[in-house]
C-alpha cells in the first residue's frame, strides 16, 4: 500500500512535468512564427515595386542564419506593423542568388544591412548591423515625412575619379613613385 501513494505522486509530477513542457514548446513556436524571418519576407513588398510607388522604402538584406537578424525580427515586426501605412518594406535574402545585382549594387558586406530609400526610389543612406529599435524607428519616423535621417550614413554624391597621366616612360621601381 504504501508503494501506492508514491506511485500516484510520479504520475502526478510526470503529467504536469510533461504539461508544462508542452507548454513553454507551443509558446516559443507560436512566439517565433509571428516574428520569423523568413514570414516577415513573404509579407515584404517586391522591390521593384516599393521602388515605383512614391512611397520612401526600408530594404532591409539579412539571412535566416543571421543571429542579429533574428534578434532584431521581433523589434522589426513591430515597426512594419506601425509605419506600413507610410513606409514600405522590403527583405532581400543574401542567401538568394536572385539578389546578387542588389548586394553588389549597394555593397552589401555584412548582415542586417539596410539601405534607406526616398519616395522617388533613390538611395539616402544606410546602415549596417544590429539596431537598437530605438534607432530604427527614429529612423522610420524621419523617413516617413522627408525629413534627414538621424541615425544613418548618409549617401552623398562623390565626383568622378580622373587619373592624371604622366610620361609614358614607366618609373624606376626604386623611387616608390618619387
Amino acid at each position: 500500500m504504501s508503494n501506492s501513494p508514491d506511485r500516484l505522486k510520479s504520475i502526478v509530477i510526470a503529467l504536469v512535468a510533461t504539461f508544462l513542457s508542452a507548454s513553454i514548446f507551443f509558446s516559443f513556436q507560436n512566439q517565433s512564427a509571428s516574428t520569423s524571418l523568413e514570414l516577415q519576407a513573404k509579407k515584404s513588398i517586391p522591390l521593384a515595386v516599393a521602388l515605383s510607388n512614391n512611397k520612401p522604402t526600408l530594404a532591409e538584406f539579412y539571412a535566416n542564419w543571421c543571429t542579429s537578424c533574428q534578434a532584431m525580427a521581433k523589434d522589426l515586426a513591430n515597426l512594419k506593423e506601425k509605419y506600413s501605412d507610410s513606409v514600405n518594406f522590403v527583405m532581400l535574402n543574401i542567401d538568394n542568388d536572385k539578389w546578387l545585382p542588389e548586394v553588389l549594387r549597394y555593397r552589401v558586406d555584412g548582415i542586417p544591412h539596410f539601405v534607406f530609400f526616398d519616395k522617388e526610389g533613390k538611395t539616402i543612406a544606410q546602415n549596417i548591423g544590429e539596431q537598437p529599435s530605438t534607432i530604427l524607428e527614429a529612423n522610420l519616423a524621419a523617413l516617413a515625412v522627408g525629413d534627414s535621417l538621424p541615425y544613418a550614413s548618409i549617401i552623398g554624391t562623390a565626383s568622378p575619379v580622373k587619373p592624371q597621366l604622366e610620361s609614358a616612360k614607366p618609373a624606376d621601381p626604386r623611387s616608390h613613385g618619387g
